[in-house]
């Protein structure tokens, strides 16, 4: 067993483990850590707690110490100046006639590097961009390109229902959302009605889908041959939430009655989909540099 720290680097971010180093810390406190990309400061979203060594990535770096006023200065220091950065980086990407759209600038802690991340449709070839840039800010410098669903992670906003997105405020990774899961779910399957800010598909179609794979596990299909207390009859439809299914007796082709899903018992049931009637969609964005 090992003792461990859970912080994040951004508000609504992944949380990466970090050994504690005899130190106790407590939920919102923010600490000092070395990263694959230079010294950090984080907050602090897991208190202390052992777990075994096996289920981390292995080798588990220390925190280095409790962040301090002068850290805290050090962050809004480059926060200013990244300000400064995105205005003079968009201005270079305007003159270099690039089809890209920044996004944000990103100061690391330590101030060696600045991060820019940016859309585009495809592929940029933004290498005169960098050397411009570098030689106006003497330092390293790191174009990212990010997806749509990043895109609306970092601006945020209100998605359909009124709220704000699930990616901006508690979401911390994105799961892979497909049309099957809106068609299980019985949506529509206007793509204006199923998509989000991001322009794809919502990821809260996400949320449901275990439950309602369970619920269509347990529920005859529709045109499945079923007995009931009444006789035999056809499944015309099915109510999963409220566990009923409509069933059009064979004694009488007008005769439509709804039994609860126990009191259905299949005698044959249609032929499956393939399971390429259900196309995913394309895979969630990923931050690549």
């Amino acid at each position: 067993m090992i003792e461990i720290i859970g912080v994040r680097f951004k508000r609504v971010g992944k949380i990466y483990y970090f050994e504690p180093a005899g130190e106790t810390y407590e939920v919102g406190d923010h600490v000092v850590v070395e990263t694959a990309r230079g010294i950090e400061m984080a907050e602090v979203v897991l208190t202390n707690k052992s777990v075994d060594e096996t289920t981390l990535v292995q080798p588990l770096r220390p925190v280095i110490c409790r962040a301090s006023e002068k850290d805290f200065c050090v962050v809004e220091e480059n926060a200013r100046r990244a300000v400064d950065a995105f205005a003079i980086c968009k201005k270079k990407i305007a003159a270099h006639k690039l089809d890209m759209k920044l996004i944000e600038a990103e100061y690391t802690f330590d101030g060696t590097k600045i991060i820019f991340y940016f859309a585009a449709d495809g592929r940029v070839d933004f290498r005169e961009l960098v050397r411009d840039l570098a030689s106006v800010f003497r330092m390293r410098i790191e174009l990212r390109q990010i997806g749509v669903r990043d895109e609306a992670k970092l601006f945020g906003g209100l998605g359909i229902c009124g709220r704000p997105l699930c990616c901006a405020t508690f979401l911390d990774d994105f799961q892979p959302v497909s049309i099957k899961m809106a068609k299980e779910q019985n949506l529509s399957l206007n793509p204006t009605k199923i998509s989000g800010t991001c322009g794809r598909l919502m990821c809260c179609l996400k949320y449901e889908h275990e439950a309602y794979e369970n619920l269509i596990r347990t529920t005859p299909r529709v045109d499945t041959i079923v007995r009931t207390p009444a006789g035999n009859g056809t499944v015309v439809d099915v109510n999963l939430l409220k566990g009923t299914v409509k069933v059009r007796m064979d004694r009488m082709a007008d005769d439509f009655r709804v039994f609860p899903k126990a009191d259905c018992k299949p005698l044959r049931e249609p032929k499956r989909p393939r399971e390429d009637e259900f196309p995913d969609d394309d895979a969630p964005s990923t931050t690549t540099t």
